[in-house]
C-alpha cells in the first residue's frame, strides 16, 4: 500500500521566521538594557536620572519646580532688587543643579536677580562634542536677536550659537541647541513654558534697550574649589579647570569677561561695563598685521 506524502505545515515558515524576529527582538532588548547600564554605570549618571524623572513628573503634573520665584510678581521683584527691564544682562546655567540664573547690571557691577530650575537638559555632565550625542553645550556663548524665536516648538526659545569659535576650533558639530519652554530635550536646556515667557521677558528688554549680544555661560556644575578637586581625574578637567577661569574672572570683577579663543583656547580679560553692551560675539585672536609682525620682529633684531 503506497505511503502518502508528509505534508509540511502550511504555517512552519511562518512559525520559524516569528521565532527569529522574536530572537532578534529579545537581543535587541538585553542590547538597550546594556546601553542603559553602560549610561547609568555611576552614581553621577543615576542622580542626573532621578532628578529629571522628578522634575517631568511634577511638570506632567502642572506643578511647579522648587526654587521657580513668583513670576506674577516680576515688577515688584525688580523694584526690590533695584534693577528695571531694560538693563544689560548675563545668563549663567549650571547642569548639576539644574538652575539657570539672570545676573543684571547694577551700576556699575552685575548682580544675581533671579534663580530658576531648569525642568530637563539630556546627556551627562560634559560638552557637546559631536552632533547626536544629545549633549547640552557648556562654555561661553552670546545670543543676539537673531537667535530669538517667538514661535518655537517649545513655546519660546533662543539660539546659544553653538558651535562657537572654540568649538570650531576643536572639530566639535552640532546646531540648534536652545534655551526653550517646556520639558524635553535633545541638547538644549528646557526650562517650562511659564519659566521661560520671563525670561524671554527680561531677554528681550535687554537686547531692544542697548544691549547687543547677552552672554550665555554654561558650565558642568557649581565651579567652587571642593567641586573641581573632587572631578580632577575626569577627561574633562583640564576643559573645565579653563572655564573656571572665566567664571571666577566674571565674579571677582562684576562684569563680563571679555572672551576670545587663542590657538583653541579660551581667554578671558576683564571686561568694562559700557563696552559690554556692545560687544560683538566670541572671536578669534586677531592675527597681527605683516607691518606689526615685521616691527616686531625688527625690534627683536637690535
Amino acid at each position: 500500500m503506497p505511503v502518502a506524502p508528509r505534508r509540511r505545515p502550511l504555517f512552519g515558515p511562518f512559525i520559524r521566521i516569528g521565532l527569529l524576529l522574536a530572537i532578534g527582538a529579545g537581543i535587541a532588548a538585553l542590547a538597550l538594557l546594556g546601553d542603559l547600564a553602560n549610561m547609568l554605570h555611576n552614581g553621577e549618571d543615576r542622580a542626573l536620572a532621578m532628578e529629571r524623572a522628578k522634575r517631568r513628573a511634577l511638570w506632567t503634573a502642572g506643578q511647579s519646580l522648587p526654587g521657580t520665584p513668583d513670576l506674577s510678581k516680576l515688577s515688584e521683584r525688580l523694584a526690590t532688587a533695584g534693577m528695571a527691564l531694560g538693563q544689560p544682562m548675563v545668563v549663567r546655567i549650571f547642569k548639576r543643579e539644574f538652575e539657570l540664573e539672570i545676573w543684571m547690571r547694577r551700576g556699575t557691577r552685575y548682580e544675581l536677580f533671579a534663580t530658576y530650575p531648569i525642568c530637563r537638559f539630556s546627556g551627562r555632565l560634559g560638552p557637546k562634542l559631536r552632533q547626536g550625542d544629545r549633549q547640552a553645550p557648556e562654555g561661553f556663548y552670546t545670543v543676539s536677536t537673531r537667535q530669538l524665536n517667538p514661535n518655537s516648538r517649545w513655546h519660546r526659545s533662543f539660539n546659544l550659537g553653538f558651535p562657537n569659535v572654540y568649538d570650531r576650533a576643536h572639530g566639535r558639530t552640532g546646531s540648534f541647541l536652545m534655551v526653550h519652554g517646556g520639558c524635553s530635550s535633545v541638547g538644549c536646556y528646557a526650562m517650562t513654558n511659564a519659566v521661560i515667557d520671563e525670561i524671554w521677558q527680561l531677554v528681550t528688554a535687554a537686547l531692544s534697550g542697548g544691549q547687543r549680544r547677552i552672554q550665555v555661560q554654561a558650565f558642568p556644575f557649581r565651579m567652587t574649589d571642593e567641586n573641581m578637586a573632587a572631578e580632577h581625574e575626569n577627561p574633562q578637567a583640564p576643559f573645565w579647570r579653563t572655564l573656571k577661569e572665566g567664571h571666577d574672572l566674571f565674579l571677582s570683577s562684576g562684569t563680563p569677561p571679555r572672551v576670545s579663543v587663542c590657538d583653541g583656547a579660551y581667554v578671558f580679560r576683564a571686561g568694562a561695563v559700557p563696552a559690554l553692551a556692545t560687544a560683538g560675539p566670541i572671536g578669534a585672536c586677531a592675527k597681527p598685521s605683516a607691518k606689526a609682525a615685521l616691527k616686531s620682529t625688527r625690534s627683536a633684531s637690535r
